[in-house]
């Protein structure tokens, strides 16, 4: 774990926790061993033991950086179904009533209700803490496979998580870190007494250290599948841990893809992955994790994309703010501070205004700007109430609309806009050249991944610089046609 969370896990359980003679520490070691276990058992054989599908020319081998993966021996045809799991391997929180029952099980449960919902792999690492401490659990194969440790933010050094230079991405990192140092003072609180029968890790001691371990491999693992949730019986999205699949690693490309099938005649679920190109020899399998920014994907996953197209800036919408970029644009008459009261009304349809306002707009990612922002910009810089009202939210929202209110704003907007990328760049201590220059001295693995992800984030707002430039030229060569 991270200096942030190690060293106050160590004061808690000096200060505060009463250790029973019979519990057992589970604990994150930071040794470099690549797996929980030095000769974990065969995954593939174990899948296939249990009645799962295995392609034969399926293997797991190294894949670089990202560690383990799954490639093909040979030549796979599209179309080709790569693994299957029947309904009893996939590892879910909250799980089937064929495993409750027993007081352990209801104290899991109850744990689990202090965990909110936006740290939902908190509540699956729950149960996988549970299946790692219980002798002969039957998911030990799968378990004793999982990495000892992870590349994710909250086990940075202090400094490295300092070097990510990103304010939205460390407030994240924070709060998933306090949330772990509060969540082990409940848990041990919950715990502490308890039966050895009764206790939800088999008298096991359960620290932040390990709690970052079980949500972490959760985070970087689990799918969101069609389920039935055990509390009321409804079916929706629950997550599940896929055993070997879940060693696919991630493309926005990918070469696979997973397939859910439910027959009529047998309410069991089986999980399919199925070749969705040719998969050539030694090629790895790959799964498309989803359309995330770099954030989710170091937050969640541990690693950063390159040229990522979903990747953005996060911006706060902030009056002041938006004034002095206007006025360094050159734009005159900003009303970003003061705007007229039928401009507040437009901004209340966008969110923008109001106590339930979401402040939080983007430059960058498929839409170059968050259209919030730019119909914020667009009606904020203009004067003409009128002709504002003339067009619906969704043209003032799109920027392949072009000057829907006049040239003159739509340059105003994008010079604004510019300005703004300016300002956000500032923000950054250092320059992506300094960046580079340190990642060719060699680092560690957590400052090469804040190194990397700082120089994205730079490269986002230098993408959208460049976009927004191109556009003001081009209206400025209109106008001089025009003219």
């Amino acid at each position: 774990m991270s200096n942030m969370i190690g060293s106050t896990t160590s004061k808690i359980t000096s200060k505060t926790t009463r250790v029973l003679t019979f519990r057992r520490r589970l604990t994150c070691s930071a040794a470099a061993t690549p797996r929980l276990v030095p000769n974990p058992p065969d995954l593939i054989k174990w899948v296939r033991k249990e009645g799962g599908f295995v392609h034969p020319f399926v293997r797991i081998a190294e894949s670089g950086p990202l560690g383990l993966g799954l490639v093909a021996v040979e030549e796979i045809p599209k179309g080709s179904e790569l693994i299957g799991l029947p309904e009893h391997i996939p590892l879910r929180f909250p799980v089937t009533e064929s495993d409750g029952g027993d007081e352990s099980y209801y104290n899991l449960m109850n744990l689990a209700r202090h965990v909110p919902e936006e740290l939902w792999a908190m509540r699956l690492g729950l149960k996988l803490l549970q299946e790692r401490a219980k002798t002969g659990s039957f998911w030990w194969p799968y378990i004793s496979n999982l990495p000892e440790t992870y590349n994710v933010p909250i086990f940075f050094s202090g400094d490295d998580i300092k070097n990510l230079q990103y304010a939205p991405l460390l407030y994240q990192v924070n709060k998933r870190c306090r949330f772990l140092l509060d969540f082990e003072k409940v848990v041990r609180h919950e715990v502490e007494d308890m039966q050895l029968q009764n206790h939800p890790f088999g008298g096991r001691d359960v620290d932040a250290s390990s709690l970052g371990w079980a949500m972490s491999a959760v985070s970087s693992r689990a799918f969101r599948l069609h389920g039935k949730a055990l509390q009321n019986g409804n079916s929706g999205d629950v997550p599940m841990m896929l055993p070997l699949i879940d060693m696919c690693n991630h493309s926005f490309n990918p070469s696979a893809e997973i397939v859910q099938e439910q027959g009529s005649g047998n309410p069991k679920m089986l999980v399919k992955v199925v070749a969705a190109t040719d998969i050539k020899e030694r090629d790895h399998m790959t799964l498309n994790y989803g359309c995330l920014n770099n954030d989710l994907f170091l937050l969640d996953y541990g690693f950063v994309v390159p040229s990522n197209p979903y990747d953005g800036i996060e911006l706060k919408y902030d009056g002041g703010l938006f004034d002095a970029a206007s006025m360094a644009a050159g734009v005159s008459n900003p009303n970003f501070s003061s705007p007229a009261p039928w401009q507040r009304q437009i901004l209340s349809k966008l969110n923008l205004e109001g106590e339930q306002a979401l402040l939080k707009v983007t430059l960058g990612g498929p839409e170059v700007v968050e259209g919030r922002l730019l119909a914020a910009l667009r009606v904020l810089l203009s004067n003409d109430a009128e002709t504002v009202q003339r067009h619906d939210l969704n043209t003032l929202k799109s920027l392949a609309i072009k000057t829907p209110l006049g040239l003159a704003n739509e340059t105003a907007v994008l010079r604004t806009l510019i300005a703004l990328c300016v300002i956000a760049l500032s923000h950054f201590p250092t320059k992506i050249m300094e960046d580079e220059t340190l990642l060719k001295k060699g680092v560690s693995t957590s400052m090469e991944l804040a190194l990397q992800f700082r120089i994205q984030k730079k490269s986002v707002i230098i993408d959208v610089m460049r976009d927004l430039t191109k556009r003001v030229k081009l209206l400025s060569s209109n106008e001089s046609l025009a003219s």
